[in-house]
């Protein structure tokens, strides 16, 4: 089963992210998150797929998320708030749960280890939602510090400049994600993107008439 083989492997798997990571990163900027980060994930997974497995063939499953993958869903929030506040990009987020996925599945096939169709399914749920919680959580906390420090005209202009860019990013992300074929479009990482193109048609419509009048006042 996937959750004996994630738990027997544990120690492999964190070390091959580090790896991975290192080959984007050089060692001193390797995110000290990712010690916290990836461990709990998968200890995280490894009791989902415990929790789903114990469900007899046929029962009938409460509605809502199991409390691991509830649990999943706050670790990942508060990674992505912690490499925000460690100088990281959406990028890093979103990289860092790919290399878990890509982990998992080279040391699986290296073991000739059997992944079913419902533990690949539940890998992949859970590598979503940990993705769009994650790179929420980043994207509210950049947006808490670009609104604490937009009071001038040319912060106006920097903030809008800032966050454009954050929400294509976040997009631009969310969309690679999904155009892997391992997460469908109407997941939580296809969620995420659609509220992103919505907040970027927001930010548009709510900053552009206050950039427009504040040159209106700068130059009569």
């Amino acid at each position: 089963m996937l959750h004996e083989f994630l738990t027997s492997n544990r120690t492999e798997l964190v070390s091959r992210c580090r790896s991975k990571v290192a080959r984007r990163l050089s060692p001193s900027e390797i995110p000290l998150a990712l010690d916290h980060g990836v461990p709990l994930f998968l200890q995280q997974l490894v009791e989902t797929l415990r929790h789903e497995q114990r469900e007899p063939p046929g029962a009938t499953v409460e509605p809502g998320p199991s409390p691991a993958a509830t649990e999943i869903g706050r670790a990942a929030t508060v990674h992505g708030a912690e490499l925000l506040r460690l100088g990281y990009t959406v990028d890093q987020v979103v990289h860092d749960y790919g290399d878990v996925c890509q982990a998992v599945t080279e040391l699986a096939g290296e073991h000739n280890a059997r992944i079913s169709t419902d533990e690949f399914r539940t890998l992949n749920r859970c590598l979503d939602n940990a993705i769009a919680d994650a790179v929420t959580s980043f994207g509210h906390a950049r947006q808490v510090l670009l609104d604490d420090q937009a009071e001038t005209l040319q912060q106006r202009l920097h903030y809008y400049a800032l966050e454009h860019r954050r929400l294509v990013d976040i997009a631009l992300q969310a969309y690679a994600v999904i155009k892997t074929g391992r997460i469908g479009a109407t997941g939580a990482t296809g969620t995420v993107l659609f509220q992103t193109l919505e907040e970027l048609r927001s930010l548009a419509d709510r900053t552009l008439p206050e950039i427009r009048r504040g040159f209106e006042v700068a130059i009569p």
